[in-house]
């Protein structure tokens, strides 16, 4: 069964940054088909940054030019590095993983994302 465990989360002035890291286990890791969400009090989950079967990055607008997702495969972890954070970003930030297909030519990601984690809270003061 796939297991989650973020981490990195914290307290920050506006401005600040913070990198988050997410432990996935339970299943054969491959650094693709991975993503971050967030849910802030009262508001509903939302999409923050992902990466697909063919290792292409996506990010919502509003953290775009701020957040960098990236696979560190030497520790099969998904990490967000996020810069110039502001208020609005505070959120308890989870992982996600969907289901990786290859074939001979491509990889693409399948199904649902599955949300295996506590998440870590992000806090950011004005």
């Amino acid at each position: 069964q796939v297991h989650s465990v973020e981490s990195g989360g914290g307290s920050v002035q506006a401005g600040g940054s913070l990198r988050l890291s997410c432990a996935a286990s339970g299943y054969a890791y491959s650094g693709l088909c991975m993503a971050w969400f967030r849910q802030a009090p009262g508001k509903e989950r939302e999409e923050v940054a992902r990466i697909d079967g063919d290792g292409s990055t996506s990010y919502a607008d509003v953290v775009k030019g701020r957040f960098t997702v990236s696979a560190d495969n030497a520790k099969n972890t998904l990490d967000l590095q996020m810069n110039s954070l502001k208020p609005e970003d505070t959120a308890v930030y989870y992982c996600a993983t969907r289901i990786l297909i290859r074939n001979s030519d491509r990889a693409w990601c399948s199904g649902q994302f599955n949300f295996r984690g506590q998440g870590t809270q992000v806090t950011v003061s004005s």
